[in-house]
């Protein structure tokens, strides 16, 4: 194609576009060549577009003194080495890839008498800084967490791994959204064949958007169906490192401002960054109540509607008894009791995280205090029955991770279910069925509740940073992930 047909094909791509920047001027010694530029406004760095390309052009390279390494006869190289100045600059393939780097925030330019397309780098659309993490918070330790800018995201990980090991692929997902994606890991310590059925993975997607980290989780994970994440989601720079460290593969997603950490397992949930930033004892004392913590926010409505209704002899007689006396006058049973008042407090969660934070604290004040006190004085629910549902609540909070803590959330009502159909035992047949659906899964080939299950004894070392953490001795983490595949029992 021409430069008058190239140039009609990107006004005809886009045409009724009211925020895109068309122009062509005349540049060169005798001002007879001309060029055509078009970029998104308020996308591009505007600044750097106009001091090192179009100020250059249409003043510098008319001037430019006689270059021997330029070759002022051809139009490319002219404008290439004599008058843009900015060092990220490329050749495109062909004109539809230079359409989809201006709607990415780049710039293309056409060159009379040229069949090349340049790409000019001029991302600069707007973007949020570098905040406090949200969800992930620490008391001790960085405060840094991502933002939706890929860029900044990718540089706030090379910021904490100094390493040429560190490898960054860059990916695009979604057909019609084109959403830019970097794949990073480290080289001799990621397994390679991992990283290449990743790269696999991310070239099949077969979507039209991907807006987010948490489109591409569903897409990636294996066991669609169940209720437990397979997928780590992060919004900490320092806990990507430490996982890349460890041997993982990090995904980073622009728009989105978590990363993606892949394979993962079950223990890697209860882990959080400020274990590392503090003294391994009282760590370790805290990731045990985290663990005690996760059990008691599934099993305990369950445990307790199986005691009370099909064995009270298990509890001492004079909780039996004051228990008794506090329902005495409860209308509802007791499976139903708890099902309503989990139900209202999934609903008290929801409302406090979308209402603004400023009245957050008084929906807690009245919908968990004073509703509450009102109903038990009301004779609607019994006191024992907001107890527990105040501690499996409270023991969720305590989960540092929220995809698990909803996978809890989910399986509470399963355990609910069964300990009101069989007591005691469908209790234990309920809890038991857990464990074995998390002994079944893996993720990207390692066994979900690994190390405790499923890999050989030599490797159950690596149970030193999983329930305990202890003293740091120079490595930060063990290196679990690292070939773990091969050392799997089958």
């Amino acid at each position: 194609m021409s430069y008058d047909e190239y140039k009609k094909y990107v006004e005809d791509k886009f045409n009724n576009w009211g925020d895109i920047v068309k122009r062509e001027f005349p540049v060169g010694a005798k001002r007879n060549i001309k060029v055509f530029i078009a970029y998104i406004d308020d996308m591009v760095n505007r600044n750097m577009l106009e001091e090192q390309v179009i100020k250059n052009l249409m003043v510098n390279v008319r001037i430019a003194p006689p270059n021997r390494d330029v070759d002022y006869s051809n139009p490319y190289d002219l404008l290439v080495n004599g008058g843009v100045t900015t060092a990220d600059i490329k050749t495109a393939k062909n004109i539809d890839e230079a359409i989809l780097e201006v709607m990415s925030g780049n710039t293309l330019l056409l060159i009379e008498n040229s069949e090349d397309i340049l790409v000019i780098s001029s991302k600069g659309f707007p973007k949020r800084g570098v905040d406090k993490p949200e969800t992930e918070i620490a008391v001790q330790g960085p405060q840094e967490a991502f933002s939706e800018s890929i860029r900044t995201n990718t540089a706030l990980i090379r910021r904490r791994i100094r390493s040429t090991d560190l490898k960054c692929i860059q990916k695009k997902a979604g057909k019609i959204s084109q959403t830019d994606i970097a794949l990073m890991y480290m080289e001799g310590i990621a397994d390679n064949k991992l990283v290449d059925k990743i790269k696999d993975m991310l070239g099949n997607i077969n979507a039209d958007m991907v807006y987010d980290s948490g489109y591409l989780e569903q897409l990636l994970e294996e066991s669609s169906l169940s209720p437990f994440p397979q997928i780590q989601l992060t919004e900490r720079p320092d806990k990507t490192a430490s996982g890349l460290i460890e041997g993982r593969i990090a995904i980073v997603v622009d728009t989105s401002p978590f990363v993606i950490l892949l394979p993962a397992v079950l223990s890697s949930f209860y882990q959080a960054s400020e274990d590392y930033y503090q003294r391994w004892e009282i760590m370790s004392f805290i990731r045990i109540i985290r663990y005690i913590a996760g059990f008691i926010a599934f099993t305990l409505p369950g445990l307790y509607i199986a005691a009370t209704l099909y064995n009270p002899s298990m509890l001492p007689t004079e909780l039996v008894l004051a228990m008794a006396g506090a329902r005495q006058k409860v209308p509802l049973p007791t499976v139903v009791e708890i099902v309503i008042l989990e139900l209202i407090f999934e609903a008290l969660r929801e409302a406090g995280t979308r209402i603004p934070a400023s009245i957050g604290s008084t929906l807690g004040i009245v919908g968990g205090i004073i509703i509450g006190q009102a109903a038990v004085d009301a004779n609607l629910v019994s006191p024992m029955a907001v107890i527990i549902i105040s501690i499996t609540a409270i023991c969720s909070f305590a989960i540092p991770n929220l995809a698990l803590v909803s996978a809890y959330r989910l399986t509470k009502y399963f355990i609910i279910l069964t300990s009101a159909l069989a007591g005691i035992f469908g209790f234990i047949a309920g809890v038991m069925i857990v464990v074995l659906h998390l002994a079944g899964l893996k993720s990207f080939g390692v066994n979900y509740v690994a190390p405790f299950s499923g890999v050989k004894e030599s490797r159950y070392k690596k149970a030193r940073d999983t329930v305990f953490r202890f003293p740091y001795n120079g490595n930060m983490k063990e290196r679990f992930y690292k070939k773990l595949e091969e050392d799997t029992d089958e």
